[in-house]
């Protein structure tokens, strides 16, 4: 072998052979990645039109030889749509940003038609690189394309079924069926129609799986790919049996089941080009109909016992309030629309003796049909107490001991969560005496009461004063009365905390906004409530509220006799003519035979068995009731009776409570007065004094 400058020639033969063997590797290489590999190839020029394509891409397009020459990518793709990632509206963009930058641009998701092939549009996984020459020029930009239509697929559903949390986060059967609709469309499907039985819109039990074939439906949510927005329906359509429950090419139909129960069904549809329904697509919508089944069941039993607690709540208030002398009532009663249901706040107004009027309102820990039967229990027994007659701080000392020794007496078992709904109730009561313009009130960790107005110069809102106990069955220190003085048209607020109380401001803020409320309203009552009640946002609805206005009038003086009489049972005529003089002068001369029985019997049995001083004291009320009041310093209850035949006495009260309306007595810390009201016009039975 001869030597080249001392270097054999063998060497750069060698080098050649090596070469071109790499290049028949390359190109090898590349002609099997352009014939046989499971890879679409393209060429865009400089301008980005295409230049080249490989036979998988000319066969899978149908294109005929040339037609697709120097076509623009918006021509040869006009349906196709990139699905990932975001940053680009179409493939011209990605064309240029390649062709410009020489940044790759890896696994852009494409969706478009694969007309020679198949009627459906398919996924393509599509990555371009620049192509340039040595000198860096640009020459074009290659698109590797993969068909990723099952692998695609199958991470939507993946996705979709990962979301599906995102169903039933409210117990609103429509809401519900939004956030279904929401989910599936236009990822699952083109459009979805849900539609559920009246009798679960209702809160009613489902129908049994017999019955399930005439459960009458109602459209109550629709979505569209080409509308986005979920449209909610109320249409009423046909019953379960009249529609498809079969998948087909296009359609897709499941029952809403829970149980066996039919509660509904789901609708779905997928339009060309688009894949049709698979098997797994099945397996998918079945998981996502049954998970919503669980949800509306859900909310089809939140709005049953949201029901049953509001109708239960409105029954134990009082449906129409009583209007005693001496006030005028305005009232609202606002249920909770949140998941906790309706809850335990309750006002009443209680007529006492005397034309005074007890006034109470409470709020009951919880929400629901629990609550609900607390706060009639608890208000059952305020009414039971107050006819006692009790002082506030008394009542709910009483109410105290009663709602302690239920959760004393109660055992519950291991789980329970609590003893008595009625522990931490919180309740306020309140007196009002309209003959001497005074309140008497006490608060077991009750809000107090809002004043507004009153007098010659009307007082601006203000919250009273008042010591706040503790809640009931807590027990602790007692409770407390305190004693105010009201001056005529005073308008008293009590209320619940969900008038003044949200997540998005304190108390304080609250009871300030009130107090505006009730400056703004004139001292106009229907107005007041609907001002306070307009205060209420949107984050407070999950509570309920109660509200009771109190406008307070002073009783006329021209309709109160009072006297003082000495201890002797002589002066008992003396008050006969007195009180005689008096229904003359009031005009009420009917009355006058009862009234002078039963205070004569009244004021003898005080002078014989009570203590000194005696007073009487004569009221008429608006409604031409007299009340006849007998007082002395004894704390000596006196007892009904049925005297013998032969007996001298005891037929005094006896005969008070067959000529009167009512009696009875109170205590106070002077004694006690014994009360009785008769109305005007009644009649004596004659039978009475046979009896007697």
């Amino acid at each position: 072998m001869q030597q080249d400058e001392g270097r054999p020639a063998w060497v750069v033969m060698a080098v050649a052979g090596d070469r071109y063997r790499q290049w028949m590797t390359d190109q090898s290489m590349l002609a099997g990645l352009f014939t046989q590999a499971p890879v679409g190839l393209s060429v865009y020029g400089p301008d980005t039109r295409l230049v080249w394509a490989n036979d998988l891409v000319r066969d899978s397009m149908g294109w005929h030889d040339g037609e697709w020459l120097g076509q623009p990518d918006s021509s040869l793709y006009p349906h196709g749509t990139i699905l990932s990632p975001p940053g680009f509206h179409d493939m011209q963009e990605v064309l240029e940003r390649v062709l410009h930058t020489g940044e790759a641009v890896l696994d852009v998701h494409w969706r478009g038609p694969t007309p020679a092939t198949s009627e459906h549009h398919q996924v393509y996984s599509c990555s371009y690189f620049r192509l340039q020459d040595d000198t860096g020029r640009p020459l074009g930009v290659c698109e590797a394309a993969i068909d990723v239509t099952d692998r695609y697929e199958a991470q939507t559903r993946l996705a979709l079924l990962g979301r599906a949390s995102g169903i039933g986060t409210t117990l609103d059967v429509r809401r519900t069926a939004g956030e279904l609709a929401g989910l599936v469309v236009p990822e699952f499907a083109d459009s979805v129609r849900i539609e559920v039985a009246e009798s679960v819109l209702a809160g009613e039990e489902a129908s049994p799986p017999a019955s399930a074939a005439s459960a009458r439906l109602r459209l109550v949510a629709e979505r569209t790919a080409s509308d986005p927005s979920v449209v909610p329906g109320d249409q009423l359509l046909g019953v379960i049996g009249g529609r498809p429950m079969t998948a087909d090419q296009r359609l897709l139909s499941l029952p809403l089941l829970r149980g066996g129960t039919t509660l509904g069904t789901v609708t779905l549809v997928r339009q060309s080009p688009r894949m049709p329904f698979t098997e797994e697509d099945r397996a998918l919508a079945e998981e996502l109909a049954s998970r919503t089944a669980v949800c509306v069941d859900n909310a089809r039993r939140y709005v049953r016992e949201h029901t049953a607690a509001l109708k239960l709540q409105r029954d134990l208030l009082p449906r129409a309030l009583p209007q005693p002398s001496g006030i005028e009532l305005a009232h609202r009663y606002v249920p909770a629309t949140g998941p906790l249901g309706a809850g335990g706040d309750w006002y009443d107004v209680i007529p006492l003796s005397g034309a005074r009027v007890g006034l109470v309102v409470g709020d009951v820990v919880g929400h629901g049909v629990d609550a609900a039967a607390t706060m009639g229990r608890l208000r059952t027994s305020v009414r039971a107490l107050a006819a006692l007659d009790l002082p506030p701080d008394e009542l709910l000392t009483r109410l105290d001991d009663l709602v302690a020794q239920a959760r004393i007496g109660t055992h519950p078992m291991p789980g329970d969560e609590a003893t008595d709904r009625a522990l931490g109730t919180t309740c306020l009561y309140a007196v009002y005496d309209p003959t001497s313009c005074t309140c008497v009130m006490a608060s077991a960790g009750h809000l107090p009461p809002v004043a507004v107005g009153g007098g010659a110069e009307l007082r601006a809102a203000e919250v009273l004063d008042l010591p706040t106990g503790l809640p009931l069955g807590i027990g602790g220190l007692p409770y407390e009365s305190v004693e105010f003085e009201f001056a005529e048209d005073t308008v008293l607020a009590l209320f619940t905390d969900g008038i003044v109380k949200a997540r998005s401001r304190d108390v304080d803020e609250g009871l300030a906004a009130l107090c505006r409320a009730l400056d703004a309203s004139a001292g106009l009552l229907q107005k007041a409530c609907d001002e306070v009640v307009s205060l209420r946002t949107q984050e407070s609805t999950d509570d309920d509220a109660a509200l009771l206005l109190v406008r307070l009038h002073a009783f006329p003086e021209e309709s109160m006799a009072l006297w003082h009489v000495a201890s002797d049972p002589a002066e008992v005529a003396g008050c006969r003519a007195l009180v005689r003089g008096k229904l003359e002068e009031w005009g009420l001369d009917d009355a006058a035979f009862v009234t002078e029985l039963a205070m004569s019997e009244l004021v003898t049995n005080a002078i014989r068995y009570g203590r000194p001083p005696v007073s009487l004291r004569l009221l008429r009320a608006v409604d031409r009731t007299l009340i006849c009041e007998v007082s002395d310093a004894g704390h000596t209850s006196p007892h009904l009776r049925r005297a013998g035949s032969e007996d001298e006495g005891g037929r005094g009260l006896f005969l008070v409570a067959q000529l009167t309306s009512m009696w009875g007595t109170r205590y106070t810390p002077q004694g006690k007065t014994i009360w009785a009201e008769i109305g005007v016009g009644q009649e004596v039975p004659l039978t009475l004094f046979e009896e007697l």
